[in-house]
């Protein structure tokens, strides 16, 4: 059951929705646990950067608990019927719907985004576990026509063991439930480690697995430094898989750490997404659909519009557009009524921005919406347009995870998909278009993982979310999902 919520928390307006899932332990084993020397991290609310509450530092010993527990419970989950595991994970699906008022308020409180954001990632999250409790049952074998005389053939999928899970703090909920709905789906058990920025949204859900009847020891959620727990994991022999949605830089040192056990990685790392408007586009649609794209959880998306080519025959009419729907997005906490753009994590995030911007303006771009200056606290940035950005700038080449949208114009479709692909990450593209020729030539010319052609919105349990090149390995969701936790076993017997 849920912890009683000490003083130290500060729902908003003493919301007893939230303090039913604000735990202040960690799950371990099947116990809701403090760290064993008594450590805490503060958590904080990003709007008004009051304190929420605190959650356990876990350390090396209480990691390798959680590992010996999933090993220990992993013969008995795996041997279940398919059917079994998919009625539990149904369960936990009908609790997550059930308590979603209360699971997105959480979430605002602890990462900031508006409320109805918040209200559609539960859902989102609820998805896949939605989707996977169904797939428990599909992880089909093959027989193969025997090349040897009176011999049959034969492969069948098996679960690959203990997995890990690393998820982040812009989608503390979705991401959790993406990896670990597949990973026990197939029939593995699961230790996540969850962002110590937003940690209560991971521990409701934990508290809502447990009431679906996951037996102990199937699935923990750490909560502490990384730098302490995640090594432990890496190391660890028993654990065969590790899946992570993070930075490009912190996935090469996972892969780095994981090759000592040569464990099976799956990785959704960083995105660099051109949006890219060609002259036949409805204008009105595009830039709606830009702003989508772009401002989406204050721009902490890795799915966000990083750089927004609009060919030139448009060029001035689409800025236009697109200023004028920026202006419109109210800056603001979360639980006020009618906010489109939340605080962002911290002042870093703000620092990164203010940083793009102010090299973007020194080197030659027009600063047409200045949001660098706000009232409402140090983790506020407003949208921020700029206009005429080139390759020799920052926001061109990083990730700016915040609400700054650079513009750029272009005159013909080789040179757009030069620039476009003139990077190292290739998790999405965006293309509007009304030509299908051209729809079906960028797709197929586009280095990414996932290509939306006149829409904003591609996610959902049914897609094999995912990137090429320095933005990931492996696929998330749709059938292909659960296969990044299972190992094919080929089976000769001679009949």
């Amino acid at each position: 059951m849920a912890n009683t919520v000490t003083a130290s928390v500060s729902a908003p307006r003493g919301d007893a929705e939230i303090g039913q899932f604000l735990h202040e332990n960690a799950f371990v084993a099947g116990a809701w646990c403090a760290a064993d020397d008594g450590s805490t991290l503060p958590v904080y609310d990003p709007a008004t950067e009051a304190q929420i509450g605190n959650v356990p530092s876990l350390g090396v010993t209480e990691t390798r608990r959680a590992i010996a527990a999933a090993s220990q419970s992993l013969p008995g989950w795996k041997s279940r019927l398919p059917q079994e595991r998919a009625d539990i994970l149904r369960t936990w699906y009908e609790l997550i719907v059930e308590n979603r008022e209360a699971l997105a308020k959480l979430m605002t409180l602890e990462q900031g985004k508006p409320l109805d954001e918040a209200r559609g990632e539960i859902d989102y999250a609820a998805s896949f576990v939605r989707w996977f409790s169904e797939e428990a049952c599909r992880t089909y074998g093959e027989t193969i026509p025997s090349h040897l005389s009176g011999s049959k053939l034969m492969v069948q999928r098996e679960p690959i063991g203990v997995v890990a899970t690393i998820t982040p703090w812009n989608f503390p909920s979705g991401m959790l439930t993406r990896k670990a709905a597949a990973a026990l789906a197939a029939g593995c058990t699961v230790v996540a480690v969850v962002s110590a920025e937003t940690p209560y949204s991971a521990l409701a859900l934990a508290d809502l697995a447990e009431q679906a009847g996951l037996p102990a020891g199937t699935f923990s959620v750490l909560t502490g430094e990384p730098q302490i727990i995640v090594p432990e994991l890496c190391s660890a022999p028993e654990v065969r898989a590790l899946s992570f949605t993070g930075s490009t830089e912190v996935g090469r040192l996972l892969l780095a750490a994981g090759a000592t056990t040569v464990k099976k990685m799956s990785m959704e790392l960083g995105g660099h997404a051109p949006f890219i408007v060609f002259p036949d586009a409805d204008i009105e649609v595009a830039a709606a659909a830009a702003i989508s794209a772009k401002f989406q959880t204050s721009g902490q998306d890795c799915l966000a519009a990083n750089r927004i080519y609009v060919h030139e025959q448009i060029y001035d009419e689409f800025v236009d557009a697109f200023a004028a729907a920026a202006r419109t997005l109210k800056l603001g906490n979360g639980f006020e009524p009618g906010v489109d753009i939340g605080p962002l994590i911290d002042t870093n995030a703000v620092s990164k921005c203010q940083r793009h911007v102010n090299d973007a303006v020194k080197k030659g771009a027009q600063l047409v919406i200045d949001g660098t200056q706000t009232d409402l606290g140090p983790r506020f940035f407003a949208p921020t347009v700029l206009t005429d950005i080139s390759e020799d700038m920052l926001i061109f080449t990083e990730e700016t995870f915040g609400p700054v949208a650079g513009i750029t114009r272009f005159s013909d479709e080789a040179q757009v998909v030069t620039s476009a692909n003139n990077t190292e990450y290739g998790l999405i593209a965006y293309v509007y278009t009304r030509d299908n020729s051209r729809a079906l030539r960028l797709g197929d010319a586009l280095e990414y993982g996932m290509v939306a052609v006149n829409t904003a919105k591609i996610t959902g349990p049914s897609i094999p979310f995912g990137g090429i090149k320095q933005s990931g390995l492996g696929r998330e969701g749709a059938r292909q999902g659960i296969d990044e936790f299972t190992e094919l076993k080929y089976i000769c017997m001679a009949t």
